[in-house]
């Protein structure tokens, strides 16, 4: 076995430690700094001569000049396999629970625990025979894990075609064991694992060809899904200014979304915000399933807290992660909350880099960097020709929420959707606070573009109308332009607006959507109302509201959904014979 690799620390600046050594240096290789007892990770991002500059991915204090550094000559990786779903992790994909049970409530540094029990044994089915060829990303068989079929595939990183050697057959084994034996084309013998290891940083692509987004991904927010949609293997980001909710809007997706997996980054999040995530998700139940939503969730967790470094490896793992179960055909969402503190990582160990500063002092390789992440989203077409889908959506959280500032503009360069959350409509009490006259989608919503674009221009108008108001008062106003503000008032109240704590309210089917959109457009978008004055107009308004509150908390075609449904109708159609017989 080849010595180590070794070189001494000749500088420390918070969480930069520069590395001399008189071996070879590998660009992005993990090392440890031998601290005493401790050996503290860390990732060469920069190699200047003899000189390694490494961030470290924990608390730098006590670290001296002098003290010695292994490398390890392995990329910074994740461990894939059974066993990922359910659980919850740090940036370096370490199992907090686990750390919590050996270090108490205060983690200690250095501690790096295996993510995937190595002796835990799973029920494998083998679904190849000896002799056949197989290629990186084919299934080998698979093991059931929760609710799927969790497969095992060839590793991503072989090359060419691969010959089956010998294959287990169908039993209990564990991680230690191998499963398979390949030949590649040059006669090396590779072992095959359950679980398999990979380097954050390069994306998987173990598939036959990547595919334009098209098919809507439904969120069951009606704001979204009819206004500004999200395809499935899309991407989308969510600005906003602090408390707008942001974190409650990507729950609710999370919860809701009509995805197989869902992947939580909690990337610099204030520690009350991911303590209340890790509370309530194993208590919440998929209503897919019945079962609890923790069993089709990855939840990881780098509080603000926690070194800077770590942000940027817990995006990466995150993603990484992502990309493996869309590599089983299965649809997967992944939430990133919020890119902003990874950005002030990344600008913090620019800085200490003594790199050249962009806008803000932000690195001048934000924006590809960014797009680099987004860019990992897509549906992709494997190798058995099934279909997997990646969506990624990121929240921004702006400096008093100006839309206007790097992070923001930089991924609006790359993302398809922008939902941009509005302090006014937060403070209204309207919620999802998602600002319909700010926000914008490149993709197809699944109800009637004409219906969609009506939608849009009575919001409009309704805005226009409303800052006329403010200045010269209702009085100043026409009837006809008074009622364009009434229907867009109302159509934001009854439609883009949903009640979390209500059971029926919260999540919208797409039928439904389509039902009950068709239904506004053909009944009160449309229509010229021509009402006696002012006051009849808003008293006819108001009246349809409170019916249509109830109507959205009354289950989708129930006997009750029905009866409300004959009450709006009588409502609008006495309004209109009214009006025919004033006319007369």
């Amino acid at each position: 076995m080849a010595a180590k690799r070794k070189g001494k620390i000749v500088k420390i600046s918070g969480n930069m430690v520069i590395v001399e050594t008189g071996d070879f240096i590998v660009q992005n290789e993990v090392a440890y700094i031998i601290h005493g007892q401790e050996r503290l990770k860390c990732e060469v991002i920069r190699i200047r001569g003899n000189k390694a500059e490494t961030q470290v991915f924990e608390n730098t204090a006590g670290l001296k000049i002098g003290e010695e550094v292994e490398f390890t000559d392995e990329l910074l990786s994740v461990e894939l396999g059974p066993g990922l779903l359910g659980q919850i992790f740090d940036g370096l994909q370490n199992p907090l629970p686990s750390v919590a049970e050996q270090c108490g409530f205060f983690l200690k540094r250095g501690v790096y625990l295996k993510a995937l029990p190595d002796e835990k044994e799973w029920d494998f089915r083998p679904s190849r025979k000896a002799g056949e060829k197989v290629r990186a990303g084919e299934k080998l068989g698979f093991v059931p894990e929760k609710i799927f079929q969790h497969y095992i595939m060839v590793p991503f990183g072989l090359k060419g075609s691969l010959e089956i050697i010998n294959i287990a057959e169908p039993g209990k084994y564990n991680l230690r064991q191998p499963i398979a034996k390949l030949k590649d084309q040059e006669a090396k013998v590779h072992e095959v694992f359950l679980k398999q290891s990979w380097p954050i940083k390069v994306p998987i692509q173990a598939y036959t060809e990547k595919l334009k987004p098209g098919e809507p991904l439904v969120t069951k927010m009606r704001l979204i899904d009819s206004l500004f949609p999200v395809a499935r293997g899309g991407t989308y980001c969510i600005p906003g200014p602090f408390g707008s909710g942001k974190t409650v809007l990507q729950q609710l997706t999370s919860r809701y979304a009509e995805v197989d997996i869902v992947i939580i980054a909690a990337c610099g999040e204030r520690a009350g915000e991911a303590v209340e995530t890790l509370k309530t998700f194993p208590e919440l139940i998929d209503p897919r399933t019945g079962r609890p939503l923790s069993e089709r969730t990855v939840i990881m967790v780098n509080t603000s807290s926690m070194p800077v470094a770590a942000r940027e490896s817990g995006v990466y793992t995150a993603v990484t992660i992502a990309e493996y179960y869309r590599q089983m055909g299965l649809n997967v969402l992944l939430l990133a909350d919020s890119t902003s503190r990874w950005a002030q990582a990344m600008r913090e160990m620019s800085g200490r880099l003594e790199e050249i500063p962009g806008e803000e002092a932000f690195p001048a390789y934000l924006e590809s960097r960014i797009a680099s992440f987004y860019e990992r989203a897509g549906v992709v077409r494997l190798n058995d020709g099934s279909l997997g889908s990646l969506t990624i959506g990121g929240t921004v959280s702006p400096a008093g929420g100006n839309f206007e500032e790097p992070v923001t503009q930089a991924t609006l360069k790359v993302v398809s959707a922008f939902h941009g959350l509005s302090r006014e409509r937060s403070d209204a009490r309207r919620y999802p606070a998602i600002d319909p006259l700010i926000s914008w989608s490149k993709y197809k919503s699944f109800i009637d573009e004409i219906q969609v674009n009506r939608g849009h221009e009575i919001l409009r108008k309704s805005y226009e109308v409303i800052q006329m108001i403010k200045v010269i008062g209702e009085e100043g106003i026409s009837l006809a332009d008074f009622i364009g503000y009434l229907k867009g008032e109302f159509f934001d109240f009854v439609y883009l607006q949903q009640n979390a704590y209500d059971p029926v309210d919260e999540a919208t089917s797409a039928e439904r959507q389509k039902y009950i959109f068709a239904f506004i457009y053909n009944n009160i978008l449309e229509p010229q109302f021509a009402f006696e004055g002012k006051e009849k107009a808003r008293q006819f308004f108001q009246s349809l509201r409170q019916q249509f509150r109830g109507w959205n908390s009354s289950a989708w075609e129930s006997k009750e959904f029905k009866e409300i449904e004959k009450e709006i109708s009588a409502i609008i159609e006495e309004s209109l014979v009214k009006q025919e017989k004033v006319s007369a």
